[in-house]
């Protein structure tokens, strides 16, 4: 049987990513935009990061597939398969805050079974291994709220949303007790911490969705797309602290 990492290997992961972005940060970052139509920001502190965790699944599981935002695909028809994002939120790196993070999800025939939500800036690592996720070694809870009316929402930008999705947006807005913007990868790490109820996202790739699944799920809450299913290729999440409100999220969204 294929060897699957373990709590240790995800710290590995991490430590490796940190001491590289802080390296790049020391040098002082330059931005480029991947959109030449726009801003999509890429500096060497990503760069950096995949390269040198990508450099440690290799020497540790060279079988294993990496799908990584900067670098591609390797491997791409192994059974096992790594995702990164290796500076998830990178906007918010360049404007100083905290809620960038480095984004690790491990998929077993396209099931997600591990992941890592890593928050360098408040020295935060959440690890999902065996069903269970830890934050820095302690384990975390999801709020188990089961209503909107009781929920505390996010989603990163709301402007994201366009036509028949903005209204949707706006009907959860309008029925949530509490709504916080801008948040990033940090909002799913306070689902599991049980800090935040709900979040709502649109247009995700990948390696935005991979880590985030098995976090969310190892904290008791649910993860799940829009439509109350698991397909995640249209990069439209919900992650909620029980199924119960991921419900009740999917029958307003749907309206």
């Amino acid at each position: 049987m294929t060897q699957i990492a373990d709590h240790a290997f995800f710290l590995s992961l991490s430590a490796a990513a940190r001491t590289a972005i802080d390296r790049a940060l020391a040098a002082g970052l330059s931005v480029e935009t991947k959109d030449p139509t726009g801003f999509d920001p890429v500096t060497e502190a990503d760069r950096a990061a995949e390269r040198a965790m990508r450099g440690l699944i290799e020497r540790q599981f060279p079988d294993h597939g990496i799908w990584g935002e900067e670098y591609g695909m390797t491997r791409g028809d192994a059974a096992i398969r790594w995702s990164l994002d290796p500076v998830d939120g990178t906007r918010a790196l360049l404007c100083g805050l905290a809620s960038w993070a480095v984004l690790v999800g491990l998929l077993d025939g396209g099931e997600h079974v591990a992941g890592m939500i890593d928050l360098p800036a408040i020295d935060e690592r959440l690890i999902a291994v065996d069903g269970r996720t830890l934050r820095n070694g302690a384990p975390v809870a999801a709020s188990g709220c089961r209503t909107i009316a009781e929920a505390r929402w996010s989603t990163t930008d709301p402007y994201l949303f366009d036509g028949a999705e903005a209204e949707a947006v706006a009907r959860v807005r309008a029925a949530a007790k509490v709504a916080r913007y801008g948040l990033d990868a940090m909002a799913y790490a306070r689902v599991a911490t049980g800090d935040l109820d709900l979040v709502i996202e649109n247009k995700l790739q990948p390696h935005d969705i991979d880590a985030l699944v098995a976090v969310v799920r190892g904290a008791g809450g649910h993860f799940g797309d829009w439509e109350g299913g698991a397909d995640f290729t249209h990069g439209r999440v919900i992650a909620a602290a029980t199924e119960a409100l991921y419900i009740e999220a999917v029958a307003l969204l749907a309206k």
